[in-house]
């Protein structure tokens, strides 16, 4: 009997078991729905993600003057007061002495669009005669279809019927206007506040960051790793942006100033804080540059070098030579950086444009320290 039972193999167990491509698909599915979820909790809760990011980019960029300050035995949070208001209180003077200018450089935009719009319908004449004659055959055309419609007589037993447009109400404007100012400056404030908090509380987090991550050295030793490689990249990144900026601003204003344009210095300041802004700043100042050129200068060929050689000087220095310093700094690809602005451009619009590269910064650097991740940080990298 012991020879029979042990001749008898052992009965299979009755556990259902999935096979591997089985396993594989359930694990993609569900990674495939947690990218999702994370995708839409971002885009529901920009209104708080954008505020903490941008804050964050502040921190990064104001943190070298506290720790400076503090080499003077100044207290993190006076430092970090002093920093904040010296900023606000320079980026208040300078919208302050050039706001004459700006606001004529605002006055001057649709009437330059205007102008555009009726050379186009005279057939690209650009004299007066033209601009006149097509205003007046306009009116021609309205007199005319007024008197047609006076001597139609009514029908019998047909009711006209005339449609009036809504009059124009200058309150539902100024209250939509007073309503998304009053939304920005809120958001603002919110940032002010958040990097001021951030600044002044020093090594904090990163400290509880690190005594939260294990209780092995392996992990803090990671968690440490991770927090510097965040630091570095953030930091070069946001100087190469500043550099870079500068170097837009003041070669767009000396160009427009060589060409005579009104307000030279008010579009190199645009021209500078727009580059932080991929691909889109570049075009907003080139159309922009462009139309107010064609009113001042009354000719089409000003008009294009000077939009050309805008978009010359964006080209150059601010989508040649800043993905490539991008990519060195952060060691990321420049296609990898190209599709995160435009990931996060569509997410979060222009903030989107401005946070994406960052971003990206901070996941590459997460996925090249944590083993499951290395994967991912292997495609963004260069």
């Amino acid at each position: 009997m012991a020879g029979e039972q042990e001749q008898n193999p052992p009965a299979p167990d009755s556990g259902h078991v999935l096979p591997d491509a089985a396993v594989n698909m359930r694990n993609a599915s569900l990674a495939v729905l947690t990218v999702l979820a994370c995708v839409f909790a971002l885009q529901w809760a920009a209104p708080v993600f954008i505020p903490l990011m941008l804050s964050l980019l502040l921190t990064y960029a104001l943190s070298p003057a506290v720790v400076w300050l503090a080499r003077w035995h100044i207290s993190p949070w006076i430092g970090s007061a002093v920093v904040l208001l010296s900023l606000v209180g320079a980026m208040g003077w300078t919208a302050w002495s050039l706001s004459a200018s700006a606001g004529s450089l605002l006055d001057s935009l649709p009437v330059a669009a205007q102008k555009l719009r009726l050379i186009m319908l005279s057939g690209g004449k650009n004299d007066v005669s033209a601009l006149q004659t097509v205003q007046q055959a306009a009116a021609q055309l309205e007199q005319a279809a007024e008197a047609s419609a006076a001597k139609e007589l009514p029908r019998r037993g047909v009711t006209r019927v005339v449609i009036e447009r809504p009059r124009f109400n200058v309150r539902d404007y100024l209250w939509t206007g007073t309503v998304g100012l009053m939304s920005a400056a809120a958001q603002m404030t919110m940032v002010v506040f958040l990097t001021y908090f951030a600044l002044g509380s020093g090594t904090t987090f990163r400290r509880k960051l690190v005594k939260i991550s294990g209780a092995s050295l392996q992990k803090k030793k990671i968690t440490v790793h991770v927090l510097d490689d965040i630091a570095a990249n953030v930091e070069r990144y946001l100087l190469v942006q500043i550099l870079t900026s500068a170097l837009v601003g003041v070669a767009t204003g000396l160009t427009f100033w060589a060409f005579g344009l009104d307000n030279a210095a008010v579009w190199g300041i645009v021209a500078g804080v727009t580059n932080l802004i991929p691909y889109l700043g570049s075009m907003l100042v080139m159309v922009g540059a462009g139309l107010l050129a064609l009113l001042q200068f009354n000719s089409y060929e000003t008009a294009a070098l000077i939009a050309g050689s805008s978009l010359l000087i964006h080209m150059l220095v601010g989508q040649l030579l800043v993905p490539f310093l991008t990519s060195r700094t952060s060691r990321m690809n420049p296609v990898a950086v190209f599709v995160g602005v435009i990931f996060w451009g569509w997410l979060w619009g222009i903030p989107g444009l401005l946070l994406g590269i960052p971003i990206m910064m901070v996941i590459k650097a997460v996925c090249d320290h944590v083993e499951d991740l290395q994967p991912i940080g292997e495609l963004l990298s260069d």
